[in-house]
């Protein structure tokens, strides 16, 4: 559980160039009845990993911009004068999962590339998908292309599977397709766009999204866990722990409301808090990812 400061001295300290708030130390072993995450034989991913998109429903050009250029800054280092974390750091820590894989992995970059993009803005499917819609909606999010993870973005107003029931976002393999899927919890579901909206479920103050846009900086947020766990976990045999045999953690679900260990900047002009900055100077919040070198949660601050 993470601790945030008090709106007020947000405020108080608006006009800095440079504002850090302090947070409490917020690293421990996840879940309490959790053991270690471990590797379980499977396979990873690595190498080139192609991405294409649905995007399902009225997708605004905020949540569209956001996402695409979480993609870009994976694979992007463009350090600032304040020495602000990269999207990148993140991403090695994802990628140096490969490393503690018994069999080997390969290489350990994973370059993201983004090569297909779609549109349904019509609800084809309506609006609750189910595992069995969203097997549809992979081969429109790949047209097609072999080994490309499929994400399908859903609008607010669109339940994904689980959402609340369990999880935040949706990742498995469908037909030998792997995919991701997650929505806009905002209405729907305040614990998974927690610290953004308050939620009875989380303590701690809300915080302002780094965008402007609560909606992008949530599906950002959640799209980050789930492509994790897609990489570290594909097919269900990879990394992972689970407690008493049917509930899993992964990479970032092991390490719930954790974002910072020590310090978390915040946009002297938009108020918005983040710990990683990424193509072009955007500004995000990433979620910890659990440290299979350490055992112990880790964020890039």
């Amino acid at each position: 559980m993470a601790c945030f400061v008090p709106k007020h001295l947000l405020l108080s300290f608006a006009f800095s160039v440079s504002v850090l708030l302090l947070l409490p130390v917020a690293f421990s072993v996840g879940p309490k009845d959790a053991q270690p995450i471990s590797y379980h034989g499977g396979p990873l991913t690595s190498g080139m990993l192609k991405v294409g998109i649905v995007w399902y429903g009225q997708i605004p050009r905020a949540q569209r911009k956001a996402i695409l250029s979480f993609f870009r800054s994976l694979n992007t280092v463009t350090p600032t004068a304040d020495n602000i974390p990269q999207v990148a750091t993140w991403w090695n820590m994802v990628e140096s999962y490969q490393a503690y894989a018994k069999s080997g992995a390969g290489s350990s970059r994973i370059a993201v590339k983004v090569v297909n993009e779609a549109f349904v803005p019509g609800y084809d499917y309506g609006k609750v998908l189910i595992r069995d819609f969203i097997r549809l909606l992979i081969p429109t999010a790949t047209a097609r292309t072999p080994d490309t993870l499929a994400l399908i973005v859903a609008s607010k107003g669109v339940t994904v599977q689980d959402m609340c029931a369990g999880s935040c976002a949706q990742h498995g393999l469908i037909d030998n397709n792997t995919y991701v899927a997650v929505g806009d919890p905002e209405d729907e579901c305040p614990e998974c766009a927690w610290p953004f909206v308050a939620s009875s479920g989380k303590q701690g103050q809300v915080l302002l999204p780094p965008s402007g846009d609560i909606g992008a900086d949530v599906m950002v947020k959640l799209l980050a866990g789930g492509l994790a766990g897609a990489v570290t976990n594909p097919m269900g045999d990879g990394f992972y722990t689970s407690v008493r045999g049917n509930h899993v953690y992964e990479a970032t679900s092991m390490c719930p409301d954790v974002f910072a260990s020590v310090e978390v900047p915040v946009d002297p002009v938009t108020g918005g808090s983040y710990n990683v900055v990424g193509d072009k100077g955007t500004k995000f919040l990433l979620p910890a990812i659990w440290n299979p070198k350490t055992s112990s949660c880790w964020t890039p601050l």
